[in-house]
This record gives C-alpha cells, sequence and structure tokens, in this order.
C-alpha cells in the first residue's frame, strides 16, 4: 500500500473506528489502542503481500476481534459473560452510528471554546443551565445563548447537503 493511500485511510477511518471500540469496551485508552493496533495489523498484512481490496471492512473486523480479545483479558479476571462478548457484531449500523459519532465529535471540536464548554457541561456531564451558570460565572441567559449558537454550528456542520431537517443525536 502507498504511504498516501494508507495515510487517507487512517485520516478518514481513526475516529470512527475510536467510536466503534469505545461503544464496545467503554474505555477511550482501550479503544485507541485497538483501533492503532487494528492499523498495524493492516500495514504488516500488506507488507507480507497480502491484497486487501476493501480496507474499511477489514479495519471494522481488525477492530472488533481486537475489543473482543481484550474484553475476554478482563473477563479471564473478573467474572464476565463470554456470549456477550461473541455477540459484538459489526453491523452497517454499527459503523454508521460510529461515523456520525465521529462528526458529531469533530463539530463539537470546531465550536468556539466558551460555547463548546458550555455545550459539554449541558450535555456530556448532564448539568442544568444554573449550574453551568454558576460554574462559569456567566448569567444564565448567556448560557442560553451559547447553547443556541452551539446548535446552530452543529446543524450547519452536520446538516447533509440538501437536506431541510436535521436530527442533532444527544451525546
Amino acid at each position: 500500500m502507498e504511504t498516501e493511500k494508507f495515510k487517507t485511510a487512517f485520516d478518514m477511518l481513526y475516529m470512527p473506528l475510536c467510536m466503534f471500540a469505545l461503544r464496545i469496551l467503554g474505555n477511550k485508552e482501550d479503544a485507541e489502542d485497538c483501533v492503532q493496533q487494528g492499523f498495524s495489523s493492516l500495514y504488516i498484512a500488506q507488507k507480507e503481500g497480502k491484497d486487501i481490496e476493501e480496507l474499511k471492512p477489514y479495519l471494522y473486523r481488525a477492530v472488533r476481534n481486537l475489543a473482543v480479545s481484550k474484553i475476554r483479558e478482563y473477563s479471564r479476571m473478573n467474572d464476565f459473560d463470554n456470549e456477550a462478548v461473541d455477540a459484538v457484531e459489526v453491523s452497517v449500523e454499527a459503523i454508521d452510528t460510529s461515523e456520525r459519532d465521529a462528526r458529531l465529535w469533530e463539530a463539537i471540536g470546531l465550536l468556539p471554546e466558551k460555547c463548546r464548554r458550555v455545550f459539554l457541561l449541558s450535555k456530556r456531564d448532564g448539568l442544568s443551565n444554573q449550574k453551568i451558570s454558576e460554574e462559569l460565572s456567566i448569567s444564565i441567559k448567556t448560557v442560553e445563548n451559547q447553547m443556541t449558537r452551539a446548535y446552530k454550528k452543529l446543524r450547519e456542520a452536520l446538516m447533509p447537503e440538501g437536506r431541510k431537517v436535521f436530527f442533532l443525536p444527544f451525546l
């Protein structure tokens, strides 16, 4: 595989794969480890001359297998249901969800700092407008304005071309 093609695949798939692994593992560091190992296995497989036509399915399957292996490691230390581990699938829905989540987090990362902070305190941390107002020493009206601004910018960033309505999933 050419270096540029590998880099393009990495840039396009790293975040969605991390979101996919995170849904399986529930731990950011473990999810990133699995994704990095998945890309390493792709690189090694191609160095060994294996012809991998479809990178996306290969990487999702590799990350799924690595995540399941990691869960099995945990299950050896704790009492865990291995049947539930085996049921983890790489479905179109799981891939779509991970890609949507990645786009959402990228869009959140592009929000202005103050706006992003208010939005995350509200949606990620579940704080009320009153609590956010107190924590950041700003008025409730400012919190409301920042949330409105965040929703508007996120809708603009995530709106598919030509669509008038977009459902913004909550974190």
